[in-house]
């Protein structure tokens, strides 16, 4: 029952990585906890079996990215998929100016999603919409931008480092580090090469769009790698064509909650999903003899079980 951090390659979707781990470990039950787009690429989470319990536990755990934000082109998808539809010369941007500009996207914030997206509005999806031709009005949603980090500014996306290795700041240029495979450029564009975390829900793409607009200009996504969500590093990611074989992690590893080691009588309270009197406030995991019981929320008089294991 493992959760499995995955390295996803170019061109495969969120969905094409669960069907292969379904393929490698035997089970229909495998789901992820965020999905990433096919011209994206880094750490997909997978939890197998039983495991899928935890999903809910870690869809909101933050998340850090490489991006290669091409600048003076916009495309419908707002990544390199394109075609590029709106363009516009660049005057060449200044560092400080850039870091400025990115300086201004940091804490909680509203960001449109892209019309390209899985978002459903009165029972239909916008990216089905899109591709018919038509747009869904898209409501701004709160994200929140944790940094954003500019390290470098470039020519080209094919003029931009590929070739990383993870040092204490996270991910940084090293040509002797790991290549990153980035999709077909669009055309030579100057392209901001950033380290950035985010909070769930916040989409690159969108930040692509956005940060060219406070520069003045169109932009897209030229290239994404998410490098870690919550405690799962690239560095630990496994190839997609190591699936059968990946160990993982087990759930009451995964699972990043102040823990309360119960008695028989508390585990069986829990269990059958009573709310038994206990002074822990917060969320916390329960376990009886090393083996996971529930996740609760305390007010500081009574549990109330979130999820119960059996």
């Amino acid at each position: 029952m493992p959760v499995i951090a995955v390295d996803k390659p170019l061109g495969l979707t969120s969905h094409d990585v669960v069907n292969r781990a379904r393929r490698a470990r035997g089970t229909r039950r495998v789901g992820h906890t965020g999905t990433l787009d096919p011209l994206a690429t880094g750490v997909l989470v997978l939890c197998v079996d039983d495991s899928t319990k935890l999903v809910q536990f870690m869809e909101h755990d933050s998340k850090d990215y490489l991006a290669w934000i091409s600048l003076g082109a916009g495309t419908p998808t707002l990544d390199a998929e394109g075609p590029v539809t709106e363009q516009a010369e660049v005057p060449p941007p200044g560092e400080a100016h850039v870091r400025e500009v990115l300086a201004g996207f940091l804490g909680p914030q509203l960001q449109v999603p892209p019309q390209y997206s899985a978002i459903q509005v009165g029972g239909q999806r916008a990216y089905a919409v899109a591709r018919a031709g038509g747009e869904l009005e898209l409501k701004a949603r709160p994200v929140e931008i944790q940094a954003l980090e500019l390290l470098g500014l470039f020519s080209s996306v094919d003029d931009a480092p590929r070739t990383f290795s993870r040092d204490v700041e996270g991910w940084t240029p090293d040509p002797a580090g790991q290549t990153f495979i980035l999709p077909p450029a669009l055309g030579d564009f100057p392209t901001l090469l950033v380290r950035a975390r985010v909070g769930s829900g916040t989409y690159l793409r969108s930040l692509a769009r956005d940060v060219g607009a406070a520069l003045g200009v169109p932009a897209h996504l030229a290239g994404l790698v998410r490098t870690r969500v919550g405690r799962y590093d690239l560095a630990d990611a496994v190839a997609v064509d190591g699936l059968a074989d990946a160990e993982g992690l087990p759930d009451l590893a995964v699972l990043d909650f102040p823990r309360i080691e119960a008695d028989e009588r508390l585990a069986r309270e829990l269990r059958q999903g009573k709310r038994p009197a206990h002074p822990a406030v917060g969320r916390h995991v329960v376990t009886l003899e090393e083996v996971l019981v529930a996740v609760v929320d305390g007010d500081g008089e009574r549990l109330r079980v979130v999820r119960a294991w059996a």
